[in-house]
């Protein structure tokens, strides 16, 4: 009898609209590749092993850190919890990016757009029920993706979400590409990554007026980010052939951005992440969001290209 192996990112799914395509991984929900005009933007890496540094999984009901898996916080209806989650990274004693970032996804593929499904079941430290989705629909420019929350449990859920997707423009050298955020303040951290004071930029991490990719080192959550007549916030990644915008609706108000040359076949890669809260949020309560039962709420955020051909006609 044959043995084939399962791919430990699940199945793979292709997604095509005229000249742009995406492929997505089922574990973790992953944005996997993304290429718009031919031109590929999210670094790929090989079939058969895990997702390099979370590439592009969906960080759910939190994204980054909670020190020490510990957190209390209080409802809107004034029930309190104190909670304490199994620790996910050891190093830092930390639990990290929620409790789906390894799930198979159950998938509905339709033209362009692909919705995959998963649930958060009540269990110790996040007694919860929460039915999730994440829908990436493809435009004439990149994609969009729509996160969905369900409410299915009989109390009040915090929640919060974010992703992990990787950049790049394919034959540019990551190090030579312009990275522009639209980010005001930043989180100063410990040694464990854990944030002590949320403080206006500096030299270093002031990127309103970018900066060239290889000369920033970042593991670093930003906020106060500016938006646009439709309340979206842009950050970019520019070079000769072209521009990439991860853009963040309002429900959005953190990014976090994770440069490495760690990264296989990469000289050098850049994580994006659209975040609604940031690390040990659990316990500040900053951009926690309350769902009722039989309440949902949806948030998105996306990606656009445009190549410097048609920039200039």
């Amino acid at each position: 009898m044959t043995h084939t192996p399962v791919d430990p990112t699940g199945e793979q799914i292709l997604l095509t609209r005229g000249d742009v395509t995406a492929h997505i991984a089922q574990v973790g929900a992953a944005l996997r590749g993304l290429s718009v005009g031919g031109t590929n933007l999210v670094p790929p890496y090989p079939l058969g092993r895990t997702a390099p540094f979370g590439s592009g999984i969906v960080l759910v009901p939190w994204p980054n850190r909670i020190r020490d898996g510990e957190w209390t916080m209080t409802d809107p209806h004034g029930e309190t919890y104190d909670e304490t989650l199994p620790i996910s990274e050891p190093a830092r004693g930390t639990a990290i990016h929620g409790l789906l970032r390894w799930a198979p996804y159950v998938i509905e593929q339709g033209d362009g757009i692909a919705t995959l499904r998963a649930a958060v079941i009540p269990q110790n430290g996040y007694p919860f029920a929460l039915e999730t989705s994440v829908t990436y629909e493809l435009t004439d420019t990149g994609v969009t993706v729509t996160h969905t929350f369900e409410n299915v449990g009989s109390a009040a859920a915090p929640v919060g979400v974010g992703t992990h997707p990787f950049f790049y423009i394919e034959g540019t050298d990551p190090r030579d590409l312009t990275i522009t955020l639209p980010a005001s303040t930043y989180f100063e951290v410990d040694e464990r990554l854990l944030p002590l004071a949320e403080i206006d930029v500096d030299s270093e991490t002031d990127l309103r007026s970018g900066k060239r990719l290889g000369d920033v080192s970042l593991d670093t959550a930003f906020g106060g980010l500016s938006r646009d007549d439709n309340g979206l916030a842009g950050s970019t990644l520019s070079g000769p052939d072209g521009t990439l915008t991860v853009w963040q609706d309002e429900a959005f108000d953190y990014l976090q951005v994770f440069t490495t040359d760690a990264y296989p076949d990469q000289p050098y890669a850049v994580a994006i992440e659209p975040m609604t809260m940031p690390a040990e949020a659990f316990n500040t309560g900053q951009g926690v969001r309350w769902i009722e039962p039989g309440e949902s709420w949806s948030v998105s955020w996306g990606v656009a290209y445009s190549s410097s051909q048609e920039e200039t006609s």
